[in-house]
């Protein structure tokens, strides 16, 4: 994969050294603190967004988007991107940005997702990059070298245990259908369309296409019926195949890197319903997410006052551990 340099090359002085073993390292800049990002992760279902826009109404911040099928112009109900009113005014970048039938690739997402960093750095905010594509993730923190060289990262994930998650995923399909994910794909419809590229790769579009062919054929009303409900079952199937596979990469991810990665368990937000789930949110997943990204910060700041007398050199000589917080879980 193509490493990403554009904004590293605008960063002197730089440093040449050897490595173990006699290996030429590759140039870093001296005299330069990383900067902080946040990162938000998880399954599909699992409240991503919600803490992510939490975060950023709770610190200077702005939110730069990582899911992989969202990042598509249209399919708003399908690909579940939040409304201007779950926004809540926070600023969102590389969220329905890119052209339907673009392949846009993880080193696409790298590349952009590096440059929005840097432009929400440069204007003195938080960048929080939030979204289920772990692919995306692991394209830019382990082969951006730009990067690697320039951010300091926190890793919030957020989980909820499968069976939960599961029936909770299947409401949330129920509930997109009633809000109009069918005539969305219906308008969008085209029977030589291919499935493997751009926002068609969504789920709930390529299950649908029996059901939409239907409709242009001779069938009956009860044929009709009984593909649209396969097809929705479909849609629950491969939603809750798709949380399992993400959950499965964030691990591997984690014992992969051992990433400064926070697991917060929210579980017990899913089974709730109305006030008691808004204050289980804050109580179980809001607060504790913010008391660590408030150290992380802090940190950071506390990092700033040795620019002038330490050299550092990112990769090679790890910060000290931050304060420790304990993980939440019920």
């Amino acid at each position: 994969m193509k490493p990403c340099m554009s904004a590293l090359k605008q960063i002197q002085p730089l440093l040449s050294f050897q490595g173990p073993a006699g290996i030429t390292m590759v140039d870093v800049p001296f005299f330069r603190r990383k900067d902080r990002v946040v990162f938000v992760m998880g399954a599909t279902g699992t409240g991503k967004s919600r803490l992510a826009i939490d975060l950023a109404t709770r610190f200077p911040a702005e939110i730069v988007n990582s899911d992989k099928i969202q990042v598509y112009k249209g399919l708003d109900v399908v690909t579940n991107k939040v409304t201007p009113e779950e926004s809540r005014g926070v600023p969102h970048h590389l969220l329905g940005t890119v052209d339907p039938d673009a392949d846009f690739t993880a080193a696409d997402f790298a590349r952009e997702a590096t440059r929005a960093v840097q432009s929400i750095v440069e204007r003195d905010r938080v960048p929080i990059i939030a979204g289920g594509s772990n692919s995306y993730i692991d394209a830019l923190v382990n082969d951006c070298v730009d990067f690697r060289l320039r951010y300091q990262c926190c890793f919030l994930w957020v989980d909820v245990s499968r069976p939960v998650l599961h029936s909770f995923v299947s409401e949330r399909v129920d509930k997109m259908v009633e809000i109009g994910l069918v005539d969305e794909v219906r308008r969008i419809f085209d029977p030589s369309a291919d499935y493997s590229v751009g926002i068609r790769r969504a789920i709930g579009v390529p299950e649908l296409d029996e059901f939409l062919l239907s409709e242009l054929q001779e069938s009956t009303d009860e044929n009709r019926a009984r593909l649209l409900e396969t097809a929705i079952g479909k849609i629950k199937e491969n939603t809750c195949s798709l949380a399992c596979r993400q959950v499965q990469k964030i691990q591997r991810l984690y014992k992969q890197w051992k990433w400064n990665m926070h697991r917060i368990d929210a579980t017990e937000v899913v089974l709730r319903r109305g006030e008691e789930a808004d204050e289980a949110w804050e109580t179980i997943v809001a607060r504790p997410s913010s008391l660590i990204v408030e150290q992380f910060l802090r940190y950071s700041e506390e990092r700033r006052r040795l620019d002038s007398t330490e050299i550092l050199l990112p990769e090679i000589a790890a910060m000290p551990p931050l304060p420790a917080v304990a993980a939440v879980s019920r």
